[in-house]
């Protein structure tokens, strides 16, 4: 497996809120992470990097092999407690109060993809056949646009873009999309903050995916057309390629 991951803080937001990582254990089992704080006053960045390294953690102390089914419980469960520690945090930090953080999580074997999302960060999936969004964005104006009350154009400028419904570290109780894809050598997985999304069509992102780019240099134009397009937020790219390589680069 070959992996990256990469962040920047755009070309207008004074400092990073977004965090993320990969994973690798011994038996090549990748977990990857991307996580895009708010809450301002610092405390979005706080958010975001306690969610990352609570599941770094934990996944850490995962030595036997998972069947889905148990990957899919722990990844479920690794969240949730995530969401709790952001909780306890804020209620002892006052200055934290309203601090929150999107998710989307990957937990990668040779076999099966663990993905696990809360927010409006996203997971893509490129294969020979089709570069397929495997996230739903927890935001308002994507139940809008579900329920047909506005159009696609209307959506991508829509002035509560940014209102999300779901998130993590903002409720007690939270529910958390999951589900198992299969994967195939030469499949490449996308995860994103909004950053990136909200500047970059899927077409481009597809693009540049079937590009014959190394992963590290993917992440890097990725970035750069973000940015280019106006670089209004903070900016996080995770790629992973099922290949018999074993590279990895990045994690923060």
């Amino acid at each position: 497996m070959e992996t990256v991951f990469k962040t920047d803080k755009g070309k207008v937001r004074p400092h990073n809120e977004d965090s993320g990582g990969i994973f690798i254990k011994n038996n090549q089992s990748v977990l990857a992470v991307v996580a895009d704080g708010m809450g301002g006053h610092r405390a979005g960045d706080v958010a975001s990097t306690m969610a990352v390294s609570f599941l770094k953690e934990k996944w850490e102390h995962v030595n036997e092999v998972l069947t889905p089914h148990d990957a899919e419980k722990w990844l479920e469960a690794a969240i949730l407690g995530a969401n709790q520690k952001i909780l306890d945090y804020a209620k002892n930090h006052p200055e934290c109060k309203g601090m929150g953080t999107t998710l989307a999580a990957a937990l990668c074997t040779e076999q099966y993809i663990i993905i696990a999302h809360i927010g409006d960060s996203r997971i893509y999936l490129l294969n020979e056949n089709a570069f397929s969004l495997k996230t739903s964005d927890h935001s308002l104006v994507n139940e809008l646009l579900k329920s047909g009350e506005i159009t696609e154009e209307e959506a991508s400028n829509h002035p509560r873009k940014h209102v999300l419904l779901r998130a993590l570290g903002t409720e007690e109780s939270i529910y958390i999309d999951i589900q198992t894809v299969l994967w195939e050598e030469d499949d490449l997985l996308l995860l994103c903050s909004d950053g990136l999304t909200n500047k970059v069509s899927d077409e481009t992102l597809e693009e540049m995916t079937r590009s014959e780019y190394s992963l590290d240099e993917m992440a890097v134009h990725l970035i750069q057309l973000a940015n280019k397009a106006g670089g209004e937020d903070n900016i996080s790219v995770a790629l992973l390629k099922h290949s018999s390589d074993h590279k990895s680069k990045g994690e923060g």
